[in-house]
């Protein structure tokens, strides 16, 4: 295994996990945008961004770039969310100069005022759709409590609203700052040909224009409310709680992690044995989410309605005392021992590790080797783990809770 980096004079960056014994390649371009590099005006730009860079460039059709992906045997596909906007494949090692080219030349679409008032629509029904099926938005109307005016409490959708009247200049504008080379990095794994991979980037992406526009980091001030809202249409009661967790710049975020695999993992965790295996609940998580600059301890609950107050108390109980009395060894090493096979798994495949590739050098500049990340899990210690419950204490907390309930009790 090699890490590879290079810059090109324009300033995008090229960095790759060469593995010669991998029998695929998976490469993405990682731009750093996403819904808090966005304003009242461009509320939900980056997500229909991300539409519009399928909808054909000056070289092809929607239908070229679909055909070309295919013919491939392409695993490919793109994300949006808070952060980052990451347009990735994996093929096979004889595809990765096509596959380069094409993602390159999809990177800068046509942007054609048909496509745009097209897929606006499509944008719509979307934001539509994800308000009328389970769990309703919690999501992102918590995360809006929780931040308040916080450039991280912007939905990725956007609203209604936002995206009627956003224009198709307002999109050249923000696309022409967000998506400059300096803003995005080419990230590769599994049997990578790095000269080839640089020549490419090279060849495909070297007249790219460089446009200084860099994100601002705004502290967060998190608030503690609790809200419910009525959904008629709901027959289970849905419950999301956001408590401050661990940035991603902050060391401690191993220990968060940690942590929430012993409290909320999805078997064999505290807040499973204490509300799933009983019948309490359908579903209850801890998981943390790690942005620049803020982080989050994020709590989801789903049951039957009547039983809603009820878990939240559970869960509340659960919180505090593990804050009294902290968690055991043999728990921590289960943890560990979850995590550390997760980590194995998820990169056996280099689309697996492509993810955490590219996301270490956006966020950190910085790779880590599988080995080192396990490492790092095997080194948290109990006492590292108090601290973290001792500074972002899960019992301080935004709750929404949304279903067919218009009042919920609070917890106590």
């Amino acid at each position: 295994m090699e890490f590879r980096s290079h810059t090109l004079p324009n300033g995008l960056e090229i960095v790759a996990e060469c593995n010669g014994e991998a029998h695929s390649t998976a490469l993405g371009f990682f731009v750093k945008t996403g819904s808090r590099d966005e304003n009242d005006a461009t509320a939900g730009v980056s997500h229909f961004l991300e539409h519009m860079t399928f909808k054909g460039t000056p070289t092809r059709s929607a239908d070229d770039v679909n055909r070309e992906f295919d013919e491939m045997g392409a695993h490919y596909n793109a994300f949006t969310n808070e952060e980052n906007t990451v347009y990735y494949a994996a093929v096979l090692p004889e595809f990765q100069d096509h596959a380069v080219e094409l993602l390159a030349d999809i990177l800068r679409p046509s942007l054609r005022d048909d496509d745009f008032d097209m897929e606006k629509q499509v944008i719509i029904e979307e934001i539509h759709m994800y308000d009328d099926q389970p769990p309703f938005g919690a999501d992102e109307k918590c995360r809006a409590a929780y931040f308040g005016s916080h450039p991280l409490g912007r939905s990725v959708l956007g609203t209604v609203q936002s995206i009627t009247e956003l224009s198709v200049e307002a999109m050249r504008d923000y696309f022409a700052r967000r998506y400059s080379p300096g803003n995005v990095a080419l990230a590769a794994s599994g049997r990578v040909d790095f000269d080839g991979l640089v020549a490419a980037a090279r060849r495909y992406c070297g007249r790219w224009q460089p446009c200084a526009d860099s994100r601002r980091i705004e502290p967060a001030a998190p608030q503690a409310v609790f809200q419910a809202i009525h959904k008629e249409i709901a027959t289970q009661e849905y419950a999301l709680e956001l408590a401050e967790g661990p940035a991603a710049g902050d060391d401690d975020r191993y220990a968060a992690k940690l942590l929430a695999t012993v409290l909320g993992d999805d078997s064999g965790s505290r807040l499973y044995w204490e509300l799933v295996d009983p019948g309490w609940a359908e579903q209850v998580s801890l998981n943390h989410c790690e942005y620049e600059g803020a982080g989050l301890m994020m709590t989801y609950v789903s049951c039957d309605p009547e039983q809603i107050a009820e878990n939240l108390q559970r869960i509340l109980d659960v919180y505090r005392r593990a804050e009294a009395e902290g968690i055991t060894a043999a728990e921590l090493k289960t943890a560990k021992s979850k995590i550390r096979s997760r980590i194995v798994l998820s990169s056996e495949r280099p689309r697996g590790r492509l993810f955490t590739v590219g996301a270490d050098w956006i966020y950190r500049r910085e790779y880590r080797s599988v080995e080192e990340d396990l490492e790092k899990v095997a080194d948290v210690t109990l006492d590292d783990v108090t601290a973290v419950l001792s500074k972002y204490p899960l019992r301080r907390s935004t709750t929404l809770a949304i279903g067919p309930l218009a009042d919920v009790c609070p917890p106590r």
